[in-house]
């Protein structure tokens, strides 16, 4: 994504912020803490994260980690987001807890570390003006995983704006011609999709 797209992006956030509150899901522009978490149970089906190190791209508020450590006891965790608003709160949250780290950054366009899972729950549902960008990020992803990369998307959205929706035949395809093994998940929200993707 370019500058506009993450100024849009950011000015969408920090209004949410201020009608909604820090910290609160609908900051992060979710329509309730339990779609989240049923999106965070569908991620966490991957694989067995127990002494892995783990890529949370696009983190928000970094629940993504607290959610990880009800179902593995031990695994290394960095979380990753251009919004200093919401890193404020990771921080605050998680900052404390062992093997947990959260980075100031933008996923399209810095180095990612290399991890052995990437795991990214809605910061590939934004509208971009590059035509490629969700594929584009894929790879990167992709790239940036030693084992395997869940990420979840929108199929349908409500009104035409900040989101977008994709059809899921539509980006299986482009990840089959980059991973051994491809599952698509659906079902669990009707308007959401979750793919994985294994070297």
């Amino acid at each position: 994504m370019n500058f506009i797209d993450n100024a849009h992006v950011s000015r969408f956030h920090k209004a949410r912020i201020s009608e909604y509150g820090a910290g609160t899901a609908a900051a992060l522009g979710w329509k309730s803490e339990q779609r989240q978490h049923i999106r965070f149970e569908t991620l966490a089906q991957i694989g067995d994260l127990e002494n892995t190190s783990v890529l949370d791209a696009g983190c928000g508020h970094g629940d993504l980690k607290g959610f990880l450590d009800t179902r593995f006891n031990t695994f290394r965790y960095a979380g990753i987001d251009m919004m200093e608003e919401f890193l404020d709160v990771a921080t605050a949250r998680y900052g404390n807890l062992p093997d947990t780290k959260f980075y100031l950054g933008d996923c399209s366009s810095g180095n990612l570390p290399y991890m052995d899972y990437v795991l990214c729950s809605g910061m590939l549902s934004y509208r971009s003006s590059e035509a490629d960008y969700v594929f584009t990020m894929i790879a990167k992803l992709f790239g940036s995983c030693r084992i395997g990369l869940g990420f979840n998307l929108l199929s349908q959205i409500d009104v035409d704006g900040i989101v977008v929706a994709y059809a899921p035949d539509k980006i299986i395809d482009y990840c089959n011609e980059l991973a051994s093994k491809v599952i698509l998940n659906k079902g669990y929200i009707d308007d959401d999709f979750t793919i994985f993707m294994y070297h």
